[in-house]
């Protein structure tokens, strides 16, 4: 009877390299995306922004206007706000409030809650 597998063995030295070379190729550029993508998801979130504007956010806590925000102290930030996700001493954050972007710590916006 005539065999249907190859002559040569299916998974040779010469095969195995050729497919961890790729692999690791592979493996590199993916890594790489995700770094990349990581970092990007991290921008901070500009004052312009809509969602930024419909919660007077500002990047500076000393710079927002207390006419406009009486409820505003200028103790208050989002360095110790309780929806701050950053840790003591970071110069920024994530918020939920702004999904995918940072908040400068120094900053403030309308929905700020103590934390603790």
């Amino acid at each position: 009877m005539q065999s249907f597998l190859p002559k040569r063995a299916f998974f040779t030295s010469e095969i195995f390299m050729t497919s961890r070379r790729e692999f690791v190729i592979q493996l590199s550029l993916g890594s790489s995306a995700l770094l990349a993508g990581h970092a990007m998801a991290q921008a901070m979130v500009a004052e312009g922004d809509a969602q930024a504007t419909a919660l007077g956010y500002k990047a500076d806590t000393t710079k927002v206007d207390g006419k406009k925000y009486a409820n505003h102290k200028p103790e208050q930030n989002c360095g110790n706000c309780a929806l701050f996700a950053g840790k003591a001493g970071d110069k920024a954050g994530n918020c939920p409030l702004f999904a995918g972007k940072q908040v400068a710590a120094s900053g403030w916006c309308s929905a700020y809650a103590k934390k603790g």
